[in-house]
This record gives C-alpha cells, sequence and structure tokens, in this order.
C-alpha cells in the first residue's frame, strides 16, 4: 500500500505599501501562544503615533478576555511588554504600557519609559475632574444693602458666653521613629547569589522573571535571618515542585508561595557526651527505680536454651522451666 506524502510551496508577493518587517526569532518564539505572537506583532505594525491600549488591540484582533490575559501574562515573562502605573497632572493615574519587538529588562524599560510625556487625553480624562456646569440662580442679582439700621438686640442676652476652660500645656512630642535606610530593605548578597543561582537546581526554574530577583532576595533574607541554612532553603523549594511531569508556567509565583511563610528554624542537635564522660541531669529528671507489679516479682527467666527470653513460676530454687528441664538429661 502506497503512503500518502504532502509537499508545500511557497509563493511570496511583497506588498506594495503597508507592511512591517519582524524577526523569525518573534514569530517562531518557543513560549509565545499564537496569540501572544498575533497580539504582539499587532501592536507593532501599528503608526508610530497610535496609542492603542493592548485591550483594545485583543478585541480588534478577536481575542477573547482569558486568551488576552495569558498572552499578555507571556509577553511580559519574555521582557516584550512593560507597564506601570503613575500619577499625572490634576491627579488622574495613568497605566503605561511598552511595547518592544526585543526583549528588555525592566530597568531598560524604565529609562525608556521616563522619557515618554504624560498628557492623558481628553476622552480617557474621568469626569469627576472636570467642573460640572453651574446651575443658574433664581432672579435678578442685586448688590448688598448699604442703609438702614441694623436690627435691634433681643430681649435675653446671649452676648455673655461661657468662660473657655484654660487650656493646658501640651505634653512634650514624642520622638519621631528614625526613618528606615534602604540598607535594611535591600537583601545581603547570600539571599541574592542564592536566587541567582536558582535557574541552576532545577529546569522548572530556568525561566524566573528577572524583574522578581529582589522580591525573592527579601522572601530568602527572611529564611536566613530565622535560622535557615541556604541548604534548608533549596530543599524546602525543590520538596514544593511537582515530581509527576506538570510544566510550572510562572515559576516566580511558585516562589513566591513557598518561601511566603517563614517555619521555625529546626532546633540544634546537641551535643553528644564523650564515652565515659559523667553527664549531669536535673533531680528531677533522674528515673526513679521500676516498682514491678506482684505479679511479674514472683517469675524468674529461664536459663536454658531459648531464642527469646523466657519466663517461668518457679516452686522452688530450679533455674530452668518445665520444657528444659524434661528435655535436659541427668548428668552422668
Amino acid at each position: 500500500m502506497e503512503s500518502d506524502s504532502t509537499v508545500i510551496y511557497r509563493h511570496h508577493i511583497a506588498p506594495p505599501r503597508a507592511f512591517s518587517q519582524f524577526s523569525h526569532d518573534l514569530i517562531r518564539h518557543p513560549r509565545l501562544s499564537s496569540d501572544a505572537v498575533r497580539l504582539l506583532t499587532w501592536q507593532l505594525s501599528l503608526p508610530d503615533g497610535a496609542r492603542e491600549s493592548l485591550s483594545r488591540t485583543a478585541e480588534r484582533a478577536r481575542i477573547g478576555a482569558c486568551a488576552f490575559t495569558r498572552a499578555k501574562r507571556q509577553l511580559k515573562e519574555e521582557g516584550f511588554v512593560h507597564e506601570r502605573r503613575l500619577q499625572g497632572p490634576g491627579g488622574h493615574w495613568i497605566t503605561q504600557q511598552l511595547v518592544s519587538n526585543v526583549p528588555l529588562s525592566a530597568a531598560e524599560a524604565a529609562k525608556i519609559l521616563a522619557r515618554m510625556p504624560v498628557h492623558p487625553s481628553s476622552a480617557d480624562a474621568s469626569p469627576q475632574v472636570a467642573p460640572s456646569p453651574r446651575l443658574p440662580t433664581v432672579g435678578i442679582p442685586a448688590p448688598p444693602r448699604t442703609d438702614g439700621h441694623p436690627k435691634k438686640d433681643p430681649g435675653e442676652n446671649t452676648s455673655h458666653r461661657p468662660a473657655e476652660p484654660e487650656r493646658q500645656p501640651d505634653p512634650a512630642p514624642k520622638p519621631e521613629p528614625a526613618p528606615e535606610t534602604s540598607e535594611t530593605h535591600e537583601p545581603p548578597e547570600a539571599a541574592r547569589a542564592l536566587v541567582a543561582a536558582l535557574p541552576h537546581l532545577s529546569p522548572d526554574l530556568r525561566r524566573i522573571p528577572r524583574g522578581m530577583h529582589d522580591e525573592l532576595a527579601r522572601l530568602v533574607a527572611r529564611w536566613l535571618a530565622a535560622g535557615h541554612t541556604p541548604t534548608a532553603v533549596r530543599t524546602h523549594i525543590l520538596r514544593g515542585l511537582p515530581d509527576d511531569g506538570t510544566p510550572v508556567h510562572r515559576p516566580g509565583g511558585l516562589l513566591r508561595y513557598l518561601l511566603h511563610d517563614v517555619p521555625p528554624a529546626p532546633a540544634a542537635p546537641s551535643p553528644v557526651p564523650a564515652p565515659g564522660a559523667a553527664t549531669s541531669l536535673p533531680a528531677a529528671r533522674h528515673p526513679g527505680p521500676t516498682r514491678l507489679s506482684s505479679r511479674l516479682g514472683a517469675l524468674r527467666e529461664c536459663e536454658g536454651d531459648h531464642v527469646q527470653a523466657t519466663l517461668f513460676r518457679p516452686a522452688g530454687d530450679e533455674t530452668l522451666c518445665g520444657a528444659c528441664s524434661r528435655h535436659r538429661l541427668p548428668c552422668p
């Protein structure tokens, strides 16, 4: 029986206008889904002055909500998309999104976003920021009256107010705590080195986002400060990884979950005394003499050949149980 074979041919026609050039590495990226590649290439094909958000692009590209969330997360993990929130003029909060055709680190993206102007469009401005139109008042405005006499005082005298209590001097203000320096928030070098070596610990940890290294280092520093050794931290992480072959899509989030709660460090084992050395225990911990019950006190251990110790109740001064006495031959 002949097997069917498929042969594919390609025909290219260069577009005369409105085209974009993309790297083959971007289109064939092994960790980006088709929705992520479509979302990224659509954004990169827009003109320079376009300010279309990623959600609007997903809506135009017919990408669903769940697929858009997954595609955006993949682009952020691979460094193609960066975003930050900041407060612009008038107290309006703005989300800046940066889309790049090459992966960028968090520091590189922050430098590029710092050079971008912050000016929200009037269409996106909140209606609460703009003043509301005033309603016209009823009647014609008139100037205040300047003639006439003031009204007479009422019959009762209300001009004398009760005397105000004397103000006590304010107590001495409490000294404000010294502001924490940035050194207390910086993780130690041991924690940074441990986090930097995690991708070599397991293949599931090779794609830790570089933007999470500082956060993970601070979590590891808490474990080290609690008395845990780096070996204990690595062992705890390895025990938390899936052992049934399930792929880890978000290693940074898994590490944050595993390192969030810090258990108490195990107590150091007590030193073993040298042979022959006297051990001093508290008087309350010395075991006292064990009292046997009256039933066990009348028993005696047989001196015959038994696999396990055998107890019997002697009738006199015999040292063998009944079975051993019957099988032992008398001496010649």
